[in-house]
């Protein structure tokens, strides 16, 4: 009975971590609970197997739980099916005859990691087109300026000791970068116009909002309005978008389903896989907190998650095939109202703060 007891105990805290997410509330305790759900999902269903398999479940209470616990993991399992390969892939893959590609880059470097060595040489041996980096302060800045400079001709950089900047690399001219405050006056972002060497115009957007956490922000507001604020951008851009970093939000989340209904820019992980990149030191808690988006002139060769760095996030890498001509196959329907009210009510959260 001591082991029937504790199954249900686990099962409960199952059904409650599972509800409390729906809850239209922005407090950093209810949105962090967005992030393990490939590890609650998986919880629920051993609750709920070995409850059916170790017990007779004839008690009308015992059944009713199980059944219970059988409709969370639906629910859960449905969250994250799309980023499996189950589902249809939402970004294409590339035409063999397609010629035109881009490269990205993108790590959280870790402020506190004092080992500049395993970034140098996955820059190096990967030698993306663009690399993007967060949690930079001057000290990364300085310890890797050697091999960026014998790289990368353009580049933007904000070091800040706040555990929020970000410093943008590229092989390709860059064309007004901008350096942008959107939501807080100290959490930056790089707004710039890239030109791919068929002369085509990309505009990237490099964001790093702060995480619903109780040391760094109590709720989940702000870094809500700067994905809509990003997203309303991508949507009305006139030119092909990529936005990438590390966005502290998942996949499946509420709040990122919104981002890539407003933006209307694709996925590469629906089809295909989680691509965890949070927590590198962590085996059993991981999740995919670093973020690549673009719109539907791009389409997939290639995506990865990197050898780890000694920081808590693991690099992620992709290769894109640029195809404009074939946008139209993969170009997603526009919003809907209910969508753009939703996305409007995150931005008069933080107005109202």
């Amino acid at each position: 009975m001591k082991i029937k007891k504790l199954l249900q105990t686990l099962g409960l805290i199952t059904v409650i971590l599972t509800l409390l997410p729906t809850l239209d509330l922005d407090y950093w305790f209810i949105r962090m609970l967005d992030f393990p759900h490939i590890q609650l999902t998986i919880l629920t269903l051993v609750s709920a197997l070995l409850l059916l398999i170790k017990f007779d479940v004839k008690d009308f209470r015992d059944y009713a739980f199980v059944v219970i616990l059988i409709g969370c993991f639906c629910f859960q399992a449905y969250k994250i099916i799309p980023y499996t390969p189950l589902v249809k892939t939402e970004l294409k893959d590339y035409t063999k005859t397609s010629q035109d590609s881009i490269t990205l880059f993108t790590a959280n470097l870790l402020q506190k990691n004092k080992n500049p060595t395993k970034v140098i040489q996955a820059i190096q041996s990967i030698q993306a087109d663009v690399v993007v980096l967060t949690e930079a302060n001057k000290r990364w800045k300085n310890d890797l300026s050697s091999v960026i400079n014998s790289l990368y001709p353009f580049k933007v950089e904000i070091a800040l000791p706040n555990t929020y900047g970000m410093l943008f690399y590229s092989k390709h001219k860059l064309i007004n970068p901008e350096i942008k405050y959107l939501i807080n006056d100290s959490i930056p972002s790089i707004h710039t116009k890239l030109q791919l060497p068929n002369q085509s115009i990309v505009q990237f957007y490099a964001i790093h909002p702060t995480p619903p956490m109780p040391q760094e922000n109590p709720m989940s507001t702000e870094r809500d309005a700067e994905l809509m604020l990003v997203a309303k951008m991508a949507r009305n851009s006139e030119i092909p978008v990529i936005v990438l970093g590390d966005l502290n939000d998942v996949a499946w989340s509420e709040t990122s389903n919104l981002f890539k209904k407003i933006s209307g820019l694709l996925d590469a992980r629906v089809g295909r896989g989680f691509y965890n990149t949070y927590n590198a030191k962590n085996y059993i808690l991981r999740w995919p907190l670093d973020h690549i988006f673009v719109s539907e002139e791009f389409r997939y060769r290639n995506k990865r998650v990197c050898d780890a760095i000694e920081s808590d996030h693991f690099p992620l890498f992709m290769s894109l095939s640029f195809e404009p001509n074939l946008a139209s196959e993969q170009k997603k329907k526009p919003p809907t109202t209910t969508e753009i009210e939703e996305a409007n009510k995150h931005l008069e959260k933080h107005l109202n703060k």
